[in-house]
Formats: C-alpha cells, sequence, structure tokens
C-alpha cells in the first residue's frame, strides 16, 4: 500500500471526527440541545498502529484533541471543502453571517476558507477564558509556526488575530496528500529555483587553499549543530555559517554550491539577486522575504548568486532609489545573520564588493582561473574514457598556451566530441579543438592566433 492510501485512510478518519464535533458545536451554540462537557468526551481517532505521513507528524509532537482539530480544520479546504458548507449559514435577525464562524468567502473561490476563529469557536464556543487558552496554538513559537506546518495569513495589520486565514503549508499539503516532500519550483512569488549536478568531487579541480576552504564548510555542515546545541561555545557564536565565493566565471563557485548539497543530502537554492532586486519599493524585501520564510523550516543552503547587485560599492545616498536600495541591503543581510543554516553569496568580482560587508562573512574563498598545471588535469579529467584525443594533439601545450576557466575547456571538449560523433569516429581532432578555442576566446572578447 502506498503513502497516499495511509494517509487517505488515516485522514478520512479524522474528518468523520471532526464533523462529528462540528454538528455538535452547532447543537450546543444555536440549539442549545447539548451541554459543552458533550466536546470532551469525543476523543480523536487512535492512530497508535497507524503509520501514515499525517499519523507519524501527530505522533511526533503527541497531538493533543484541539491541535488535531486545528490541523484537519486547515487541511479541509484543500481536500473535502463541502464538509464547511454549513457554516455558511446566515443569522437570519441581521442577515448576516454568523460572526462566530469567523472564515473568508474569496471572490473566485465560492468555498469556506477557515480562520483562527473558526477553530477557536469549535473548540470553545462563547468560553472566554478556553479561547484566550488556545490562542496559545498560534504563537510563533508553538511547532505549528517554528516547524513551519501551518500558515496564518492575515491581510491586514489592523485586522484581529482571530481573522488570520488558516491554511497547511506547501510542504505540508504536498506531504499530505502525494506522501512526498514538497520542492517549490521558480515562480514570481519564490524567486529561487532548487540547483543539484551529476557531478562528483572528483570533477571539481580547485586550489588547495579552496579545498581547506571547502573542509571547513563540511564541517559546520556535520557538527555545527551539535556545537551550538550541546557545548557552552555554542552560545557564543551567531547563527548560521556565511560564505562568499568570488572569482570569474566558470570557475566552479555553482558547481561547488551544488556538490556541498549532494554530499551532506540537503537541497541547494539558488537565488538571482540581479533579478530579485526591483525598482519597486518594498518588492525586494518581498521576494527575498519568501525565500527565507520557507527555508527557516527546512534543511537547505542558500546560495545567492551576483551579489554585486545588494553589496556593490556603495555611493553616497542622494535621492529616495539609492535609500531604498541601502533598505534592500539592510534587509538581506538582517535576515541572512538570523538564518541558522549555510549561505554562499557568489560574485564575479571581488573589487565590486563593498569592503563593509566582508566582516559579515565567516569564510571568504576566491575561486582562480586555474594555472597551467590545474589546466592539464581539466583537460585530461574532463574527457572521459568514451572518447580519445588524437595523437597530434599535445595536452601539455595546450595547458600551457590558453588560459581558460575549467567551463570553457568543458565547452571546447563539447564542441569537439559533438563533431567526432558526427564524423562516427570518437576522436578528438586538433582542428576542432582550435575551432573550439576561436569560439571561446571570442565569447571573452579575445583573438587567437
Amino acid at each position: 500500500m502506498t503513502l497516499k492510501c495511509f494517509n487517505a485512510k488515516t485522514i478520512a478518519k479524522e474528518l468523520d471526527w471532526f464533523q462529528e464535533l462540528i454538528l455538535l458545536r452547532g447543537k450546543i451554540t444555536f440549539e442549545q440541545s447539548s451541554e459543552e462537557e458533550e466536546i470532551l468526551r469525543i476523543k480523536p481517532p487512535l492512530l497508535e498502529n497507524t503509520e501514515s505521513p499525517y499519523a507519524n507528524l501527530i505522533k511526533k509532537h503527541t497531538m493533543g484533541s484541539e491541535e488535531r482539530l486545528v490541523l484537519i480544520l486547515a487541511l479541509i479546504p484543500h481536500i473535502k471543502p463541502a464538509l464547511l458548507d454549513l457554516l455558511h449559514t446566515k443569522n437570519r435577525l441581521y442577515d448576516i453571517p454568523f460572526t462566530e464562524f469567523g472564515g473568508i468567502k474569496l471572490d473566485k473561490h465560492k468555498a469556506y476558507l477557515p480562520t483562527i476563529e473558526t477553530a477557536i469557536f469549535i473548540l470553545a464556543g462563547d468560553d472566554l477564558e478556553k479561547r484566550f487558552e488556545l490562542l496559545s496554538l498560534f504563537n510563533k513559537d508553538h511547532f505549528f509556526q517554528r516547524e513551519g506546518i501551518l500558515s496564518l495569513d492575515n491581510s491586514s495589520a489592523k485586522e484581529p488575530l482571530l481573522y488570520s486565514l488558516l491554511s497547511v503549508s506547501q510542504e505540508y499539503l504536498s506531504l499530505f496528500i502525494t506522501g512526498e516532500t514538497f520542492r517549490p519550483d521558480f515562480s514570481d512569488h519564490f524567486p529561487a529555483k532548487r540547483i543539484y549536478t551529476s557531478q562528483e568531487w572528483g570533477d571539481l579541480i580547485v586550489t588547495d587553499h579552496i579545498k581547506q576552504g571547502l573542509d571547513e564548510i563540511k564541517d559546520y555542515l556535520k557538527y555545527g549543530e551539535k556545537l551550538k546545541n550541546e557545548y557552552q561555545f555554542g552560545k557564543k557564536i551567531k547563527p548560521g555559517f556565511k560564505v562568499l565565493f568570488t572569482g570569474p566565471p566558470g570557475t566552479g563557485k555553482t558547481l561547488t554550491a551544488s556538490l556541498l548539497g549532494k554530499s551532506c543530502q540537503m537541497d541547494v537554492y539558488r537565488v538571482d539577486l540581479s533579478m530579485v532586486v526591483s525598482k519597486y519599493i518594498g518588492e525586494t524585501e518581498k521576494n527575498l522575504s519568501r525565500v527565507f520564510d520557507i527555508a527557516e523550516t527546512k534543511d537547505w543552503i542558500l546560495f545567492f548568486d551576483e551579489a554585486d547587485a545588494l553589496f556593490g560599492k556603495r555611493s553616497i545616498t542622494s535621492d529616495a532609489h539609492d535609500r531604498y536600495a541601502n533598505q534592500g541591503v539592510s534587509f538581506l543581510l538582517q535576515r541572512m545573520e538570523a538564518f541558522d543554516g549555510l549561505v554562499i553569496l557568489c560574485s564575479n568580482f571581488k573589487k565590486n564588493i563593498d569592503e563593509a560587508f566582508f566582516r559579515r562573512f565567516q569564510l571568504v574563498l576566491d575561486f582562480e582561473l586555474p594555472d597551467a598545471h590545474h589546466r592539464y588535469i581539466l583537460w585530461n579529467t574532463s574527457k572521459t574514457n568514451e572518447f580519445h584525443y588524437d595523437t597530434e594533439i599535445d595536452i601539455e601545450f595546450l595547458a600551457e598556451q590558453h588560459e581558460l576557466s575549467a567551463a570553457s575547456i568543458v565547452n571546447i571538449l563539447h564542441y569537439s566530441i559533438l563533431k567526432s560523433l558526427r564524423r562516427n569516429d570518437k576522436i578528438i581532432k586538433i582542428k576542432d579543438i582550435n575551432a573550439g578555442l576561436r569560439i571561446e576566446k571570442i565569447k571573452e572578447g579575445k583573438s587567437i592566433v
């Protein structure tokens, strides 16, 4: 049986229990045919021998009846919205919906969307003391918020907390419905894209200085949480680990970030800051906030590319645009420093980064163009065993004569190998190498003799 089936069976029992509760609340409040104490007698289904993502989450947090009701209520609009249709009932005396029900109806969405008020009404009715107690379920330090299980949307700061829209987060909605981990895609509302690689550490040719820095990052990923939580020294250090990668394009910065995620079994999400930064006031902060809000509850590596877009050398603040640009920098610094995980910022030009920002990083790694020795290794290792160099090709000469990045060498081999496949001989020819070299030099605005 699949996880979907296990989840469906567990949730079906929760829905039956919820329906019994909401009908009883109606009898207590409006018909006055039942007593308040009867709410306590309706127990949620037993889950001791049930194995499903939904049941496992309940057992993990030892959820009581109140927390389980809030969870299933938040899930209902996504799986069985008709179960809340009875809350559309109007107060005949005033010809308006019952205020006690809370809830929101959107213009295009005719179904009833529950709010915190809806949950509290079902659980406590008009018992003021009980209502006050239940508000703790929606505090930021409750696991509902701490682990990003529920989403509370209050469109206006002037509206009461009770009218915050109650919904299951995308991550847990995916887990409950499909049984799979949710991985958001790049969109207008989520300006980050997951990156990964099929390559291995052996494919990354870098200097010893870079290797030492990568060892430090791996140590943080492996032992950082233990140091923070189990040792007194952990109180002295700031949350997370911030790294700056600098160097020309094609020197392995993005590949390195992808390999760190792959080796530590962590998702890496890339944010192109040049695309996130908006000319509209406040939009940059909103775009970045969406990424951090989701990442705070995930075991992600955040990789910010084109860091020059926000962290470039500052000029004199002469107008409102400059002030809001600085506001974007301050916001990113604030969220970055509070993020308890690995953040990597990337720039092609170290000299473009304002020196005042360097103290924010625990580590700065300069990815340089490979020297002749490393280029020789790249010419040999970038080609796989399915293809062979022609006997007239001198790899040592190529490495000495042409200053190229690792990406450029791969591009040249890609061009040459496609030509060999066209000939059906799998032999890399010098004429194709030279043609590939010419293409790469033209891209760099250089010429080749």
